[in-house]
């Protein structure tokens, strides 16, 4: 039985697939205890496009993944997040884009699927999002920063 849902960025399976990656161990964390505790992982049609650009579908682990693809529902979602986020985008003060529609999108699908519990993603921009999304709105799910390893996240002790 799964019972915890983790919305994954295109930011960890390119991590989790590329073994030069810095953060490639922590996403390797991540996967393993994930599959060994039964977490259901997700990804958006929209993740999955993103990583097309530079990877290959067939490279993505997609028998471990639920697609879910972009509805109505997450829609009217996004256009909630974006308000939001345009609204006090100079607040944000990013360093690395000025373009937010994806994380809105992204974010959307995990606060509208059932049983997400989180989003898992090492991009520090996205993550800035989040925060203001959680000040004003409170998303339902909870944001893992891949920057820091699985048994950190989650108060387990390193053995092994």
């Amino acid at each position: 039985m799964k019972h915890k849902g983790i919305f994954c960025d295109t930011s960890f399976f390119i991590r989790l697939l590329d073994q030069t990656d810095p953060l490639h161990a922590n996403a390797r964390g991540y996967f393993k205890y994930f599959m060994e505790n039964n977490y259901r992982l997700v990804i958006s049609t929209i993740a999955v496009a993103e990583y097309c650009v530079g990877g290959d579908l067939q490279d993505l682990p997609l028998r471990n993944l639920q697609t879910v693809p972009f509805n109505l529902d997450h829609a009217k979602r996004t256009s909630e997040f974006a308000r939001i986020v345009f609204s006090q985008k100079s607040a944000l003060k990013f360093k690395e884009r000025n373009i937010i529609p994806n994380d809105t999108k992204l974010f959307a699908q995990a606060d509208c699927e059932t049983g997400v519990d989180y989003f898992i993603s090492s991009d520090r921009e996205s993550m800035k999002i989040y925060q203001l999304l959680r000040q004003v709105d409170n998303p339902k799910f909870q944001f893992i920063d891949l920057n820091n390893p699985f048994h950190e996240t989650f108060g387990l002790l390193n053995i092994g």
